[in-house]
């Protein structure tokens, strides 16, 4: 056993020692052919997946929305309202002529009906009605408290009725 290690060794040695144009003899040369680069096709993400035989993924089809997201993202969306409601009412006390008594007056002059008034009453009053209730509801986040699950659900539909009871309170003002 000793003299094929012995063996072995000797011409891997013998090799190693031979040297051809730099390199050793154990090292086969290799060449690299320059080739243009191939271009992809421009297809959409959908359409590769289709050709690739991918299945396409029902995200939004098979999820159900939960109070706690439906609760964050109404409460950006009042929360844009309101910026709404401010540039709309602060721009209007800038470029209209005349004064606000002047175009109440002309509401009432109109005869608009009443449930037509009051429904404007209600659009304005439910997003800051929303908007507060849900920041307490947020404050006390973060104090710490309301924070299971359970908690969480209780407070939020707590936080509707609050919502709903004052909005129709100041619709009725």
């Amino acid at each position: 056993m000793a003299a094929i290690f012995r063996l072995g060794n000797r011409q891997i040695l013998s090799q190693l020692r031979n040297e051809k144009l730099g390199m050793l003899s154990l090292v086969r040369p290799v060449t690299l052919k320059a080739q243009p680069a191939t271009k992809e096709i421009d297809i959409g993400h959908d359409e590769r997946n289709m050709q690739l035989g991918r299945p396409q993924s029902p995200h939004l089809t098979i999820y159900s929305f939960q109070l706690t997201s439906m609760l964050s993202i109404t409460h950006r969306a009042t929360g844009m309202m309101l910026a709404g409601y401010a540039i709309m009412w602060g721009t209007g006390a800038v470029v209209l002529p005349d004064t606000i008594p002047h175009y109440l007056d002309a509401l009432q002059q109109a005869h608009v009906g009443g449930f037509v008034l009051s429904m404007g009453k209600f659009m304005l009053a439910f997003p800051m009605c929303y908007h507060f209730w849900n920041g307490i509801r947020h404050l006390a986040w973060d104090l710490g408290r309301f924070l299971t699950i359970k908690e969480v659900y209780a407070t939020g539909y707590a936080m509707l009725a609050l919502t709903v009871a004052s909005a129709i309170a100041l619709t009725s003002m």
